[in-house]
């Protein structure tokens, strides 16, 4: 798994019935995008500082979401 800073991180629910977390990628401790992660989550006001993905997690990168230019 690789990130840059801006990348949306989707950690789906291991429950049947939970929530995941969506959370923003706002540092990286390795150049090559490596984790862990310093992530913002979006649906709480706190941030994680060391984050590991596990396998319920995946990368959504921010160019993947940029709108296409007309």
């Amino acid at each position: 798994m690789r990130a840059a800073v801006g990348d949306r991180l989707i950690v789906e629910s291991i429950h049947s019935g939970g929530t995941g977390r969506i959370g923003i990628v706002v540092a990286l401790y390795h150049t090559d995008g490596s984790p862990p992660y310093h992530v913002r989550w979006l649906d709480e006001e706190r941030e994680t500082v060391c984050f590991y993905p596990g396998p319920d997690a995946r990368i959504e990168h921010r160019w993947e979401r940029m709108p296409e230019s007309p």
